[in-house]
C-alpha cells in the first residue's frame, strides 16, 4: 500500500479508518526525512492493510503541534485512538517492522483469558 499524504482536513477519518496507522511528520528541507522516506515508503509496500501516513510538518503544522512534535523525522504509530509510540528520529526497516510488531499484538493477549 503506498504512503497517503496527511492534512488538517483527511487525518482523522484515515487514522480512524485503519485499525494501524503509522505516520511519518517529515518537511521537505530535513534531509534526515529525504533519507527516511524511501525506507519508510519501501515498508508501506509490504504491509497492506495498514495505513501510512505522511504529514508534511511545513504544510500542516497544527498536525505537528497535536502531537507534540518537535523534531524530525518522527514517527508516530496509532492503534484506535491510541497512541503507541512517538519519537523523533529515522527507524530502520527492523525498527519499524518492530513496531509494526507491537502495534498488531498489543491488547491481543488480554483476549485470550
Amino acid at each position: 500500500m503506498a504512503t497517503v499524504e496527511l492534512t488538517v482536513e483527511n487525518f482523522k477519518e484515515a487514522v480512524s479508518g485503519s485499525d494501524i496507522a503509522l505516520v511519518d511528520f517529515w518537511a521537505a528541507w530535513c534531509g534526515p526525512c529525504r533519507k527516511f522516506g524511501p525506507v519508510f515508503e519501501k515498508f508501506a509496500d509490504r504491509h497492506p492493510g495498514v495505513l501510512f501516513g505522511k504529514v508534511d510538518t511545513e504544510a500542516h503544522p497544527a498536525l505537528a503541534q497535536a502531537f507534540q512534535i518537535t523534531s524530525i523525522p518522527a514517527v508516530v504509530a496509532i492503534r484506535g485512538k491510541a497512541v503507541l509510540y512517538a519519537k523523533p528520529g529515522p527507524l530502520s526497516e527492523q525498527a519499524l517492522e518492530d513496531l509494526l510488531e507491537r502495534a498488531r499484538t498489543l491488547g491481543t493477549a488480554s483476549t485470550a483469558a
